[in-house]
């Protein structure tokens, strides 16, 4: 939805947040509409309403992504102060799979992966269990084992499509993906994780995979995006290009971004902060590899300078 980004671009610029778009199949290619017309269907919308409807929708996820753009504004006067550093700053991120051997939901058993490297700075922490409504189930320990080596910490939380107990639960896709970022929000809490932003993981999950229709899979991450944002906090997206734009679409609103490289070398994932590697228009601030079975993970040039608005810090 390039008619949401050019209306609202100038607003976010400084929030930094994300919105939505339009739809794609569970490996991420775009898929058109599912439902076919039959004898019994209702009679075809014409063009004109068709129009209409799609810019009704529009109208209305511009009206949510400024209120959120002005929530992330106050929120950004609160930002914990943080030392510049003079260069890349190297870090890591950790969640379930580094908890120990055995725990965790069915599809989702933690296997004990290495914690990260000592030349981290700082380690971002995953909320959930792979996806939401399941907590990650050792975060408390693994907020304990930051905090004991005064490393700067933040959260990410990976979103997923609900299934329709809890979109009948919480009433529609959008609250229920605002009820994944206040499950997440109780778990931060439950145990002592302050973060100044928390980021959206938006990939493909194994077994709770998003649907075909993209609009739907946008009003989800656009409710997580409010939840998160309406009590306080910033947020970034961490995801692909091509993972982005087939889960969510064309969305290019500005939000900070958080880009992964893969099984590959640093190198190849300080490549990823160029313009070529844009997921929706943000300014890059961390790129991922994957290295001897830890994600690794450095500061996107000019990062090292705002380090407050991405990171808390802590004491051993």
């Amino acid at each position: 939805m390039r008619f949401v980004a050019a209306l609202v671009a100038a607003t976010l610029l400084l929030a930094g947040l994300a919105g939505c778009s339009d739809g794609a199949d569970s490996n991420g290619a775009a898929a058109p509409p599912t439902s076919e017309a039959t004898a019994s269907s209702p009679p075809t919308p014409t063009a004109a309403a068709t129009i209409d409807a799609a810019v009704g929708l529009q109208a209305q996820h511009v009206a949510a992504l400024a209120k959120l753009a002005a929530a992330a504004q106050e929120a950004a006067g609160r930002l914990d102060p943080v030392p510049s550093r003079d260069g890349p700053v190297l870090g890591a991120d950790i969640s379930w799979p580094q908890c120990p051997p055995g725990m965790g939901i069915p599809h989702k058993i933690s296997s004990g992966q290495p914690m990260p490297r000592d030349d981290a700075e700082y380690v971002v922490i995953g909320l959930t269990n792979g996806p939401g409504f399941h907590a990650n189930p050792c975060l408390a320990d693994q907020v304990a084992w930051a905090k004991g080596r005064g490393l700067l910490v933040a959260a990410y939380s990976v979103i997923s499509w609900p299934d329709e107990a809890a979109q009948q639960e919480y009433g529609g896709l959008q609250k229920a993906g605002r009820a994944q970022a206040e499950f997440n929000l109780a778990s931060m809490k439950a145990a002592g994780l302050e973060s100044p932003i928390v980021w959206l993981d938006v990939e493909s999950v194994p077994f709770y995979d998003w649907s075909t229709d993209i609009s739907a899979n946008a009003e989800v991450v656009l409710g997580a995006a409010q939840g998160y944002v309406e009590a306080g906090y910033r947020i970034g997206v961490y995801s692909t290009p091509a993972i982005w734009a087939g889960i969510v679409g064309d969305l290019s609103l500005g939000a900070p971004e958080w880009r992964a490289a893969g099984q590959t070398s640093r190198a190849e994932a300080e490549s990823r902060c160029g313009p070529d590697w844009s997921i929706q228009g943000g300014k890059a601030v961390l790129a991922q590899w994957v290295e001897d079975s830890r994600d690794r993970n450095v500061t996107c040039p000019g990062a090292e300078t705002t380090l407050g608005g991405y990171f808390t810090t802590t004491d051993p």
